[in-house]
């Protein structure tokens, strides 16, 4: 009943915190309420279970204060029977983020629980991504402050946040950005920007009795520093980043307890002008997972970010099977075309065409193990020789492939308006998965992916949205198909009706139906329907999700 009340209290307190904003004196309040609810039941076909609650749910609160020379916040999350793939971690409530800020000129000073990203994220981002269950977030202090022009300095401390307690762990970092274009005139007139940067982070874990046999204890670092060096160059249409991060010896739960160093390389580049654009990428990382907790494994306790350089699909069955990075090591290139035919044009049509194609690839590095001498005998032979654990690793030529592919992507996406009321868009995928090495098992599943997604407007308030979606594969449980009507009724209303179907080896559907209201800042879902098991990935972090069926509600307010 007590976390009832204050949960109340807080949503109350939100609700009419909108009639306070911009109260006269210059302070402005804002905020928002999420609450996703789930009413399960058990469905032994899909393997959906029972649990502990009739109810599941996860919800937050937040509210923000903002004015001239203070800001401040809070969250309060109430998830004490949270909704299924959330660990059992997660259930609880409390107030794990509170914060306070202070500003005066191009200084600012935050006390409390903050988020920062250093780069790219490479040795440093803290983030909230509630649909993966990610809350990195730091407990501390952070100082931000720009003491001359075009130089950006950063520099925080503090423990970062795990469910509902904080990693012992101290974090000591620093950023600065130099903007070189700022100090030349000659560059700016010639619309050239040039940025260079640089971030160190040091974490500072106490040691602890990890065993690599039965008589030899691991004499862990208790000081593991990681730097990252970037440079960032835009000359009209052209954009090029390159970065490369590096990280002191680690060892973890991740890499086995191995005493070799990581680090992480990337070049990035770009080209846009308008009815075009190119992308290409290239990455090289190696045992470059950071924890500020070295025997943890997981989600949980990351300190770093590494993007997977695969395209983060939408459509249901594309995004059936999502890769995940593998921190430990791999190459992984990605690239991007679009490009637009004219209206006019033989491939342009009346109102043009949008082409976009996209190509990912994954492979594992080539590795050989490394041998450690422990202790040697009087006469200076070896007596403890070992490998794995305990020892430096494994080596690796930095151009050299492994044997495996993690996972490839061929994709093209065709966006053509027909008619002034109706919009058709094609797609073919072409996917290679290694289920294997992203999973545990199940080998390499190779795919082919149909879509048609067809979009039409009877008038300014009635859109018709359908999907059709269909994957074939030999591996794994078979074909998928998929299809979906989606009724737009502006400006309030949306009904959906979906099912998702393996007519491979399961013979299962996982229909859903949907009604979605909208009304200025509040948006409110039900649900009813199955879920089929997998994972929610999103740039490369992934979530499991158990199977699930039963009715749920979705109640989003921003103020």
């Amino acid at each position: 009943m007590r976390k009832a009340i204050t949960l109340a209290a807080l949503l109350m307190a939100a609700a009419s915190a909108s009639a306070q904003t911009d109260s006269g004196n210059g302070i402005v309040v804002t905020g928002s309420v999420e609450s996703e609810l789930l009413v399960p039941q058990k469905d032994e076909a899909i393997g959906a279970d029972d649990y502990e609650s009739d109810v599941l749910m996860n919800h937050y609160v937040d509210v923000n204060m903002n004015s001239r020379y203070v800001d401040a916040g809070a969250r309060m999350e109430y998830m004490e029977h949270p909704l299924p793939g959330y660990e059992k971690d997660f259930a609880g409530w409390g107030l794990p983020h509170f914060w306070v800020k202070g500003k005066l000129g191009k200084t600012e000073l935050t006390l409390g629980t903050f988020y920062e990203q250093f780069g790219s994220g490479f040795i440093l981002r803290s983030y909230e991504e509630r649909s993966l269950g990610i809350d990195n977030s730091i407990l501390g202090a952070r100082l931000a402050t720009t003491p001359v022009k075009g130089v950006n300095l950063k520099v925080l401390g503090g423990k970062q946040r795990r469910y509902w307690d904080w990693n012992k762990a101290w974090l000591t970092g620093a950023d600065v950005e130099l903007n070189i274009d700022q100090w030349s005139q000659r560059m700016q007139e010639s619309g050239t920007y040039l940025s260079l940067g640089a971030s160190w982070l040091n974490k500072h874990e106490q040691d602890e009795d990890i065993m690599f046999d039965a008589t030899h204890r691991l004499n862990l670092p208790e000081n593991v520093n990681a730097f990252d060096v970037r440079a960032r160059l835009q000359k009209g249409n052209v954009s090029v980043l390159a970065e490369y991060a590096r990280k002191t010896q680690d060892p973890s739960f991740d890499n086995g307890y191995i005493y070799r160093p990581g680090y992480v390389a990337m070049l990035s580049a770009s080209y846009s002008k308008r009815g075009m654009s190119v992308l290409l990428q290239a990455k090289r990382s190696d045992n470059m997972s950071f924890r500020s907790r070295r025997s943890m494994n997981g989600t949980s306790s990351m300190l770093n970010h590494l993007p997977a350089f695969a395209q983060d699909h939408t459509y249901d069955l594309a995004a059936l099977y999502p890769y995940a990075t593998q921190a430990m090591g791999e190459w992984a290139y990605q690239g991007e075309l679009g490009y637009q035919f004219k209206r006019g044009t033989a491939l342009g049509g009346r109102y043009g065409t949008n082409v976009k194609v996209n190509f990912s690839h994954v492979h594992s590095l080539d590795k050989h193990d490394h041998r450690t001498i422990v202790e040697r005998t009087p006469s200076g032979q070896p007596m403890v020789e070992i490998i794995g654990r305990g020892s430096d690793g494994y080596g690796s030529a930095f151009w050299k492939w492994g044997n495996e592919t993690y996972y490839q992507d061929l994709n093209i996406l065709v966006e053509k308006k027909l008619t002034q009321q109706f919009k058709l868009n094609l797609m073919y995928m072409n996917q290679f998965y290694n289920m294997t090495a992203v999973e545990g098992e199940g080998g390499m599943v190779h795919s082919d992916i149909f879509i048609a997604d067809g979009k039409y407007q009877f008038n300014k308030k009635l859109t018709l949205r359908g999907e059709l979606q269909y994957l074939t594969t030999k591996d794994d449980e078979g074909d998928w198909a998929f299809g979906l009507l989606e009724l737009s009724v502006l400006p309030h209303l949306m009904f959906t009706v979906s099912d998702e179907w393996n007519c491979g080896d399961t013979d299962l559907h996982y229909y859903m139906f949907s009604v979605t209201y909208n009304t200025g800042s509040h948006r409110l879902m039900a649900s009813y329907g199955r879920v089929s098991s997998g994972f929610n990935c999103t740039g490369g972090v992934c979530r499991y999700v158990p199977a699930q069926k039963g009715f749920s509600l979705s109640y989003n307010y921003n103020f």
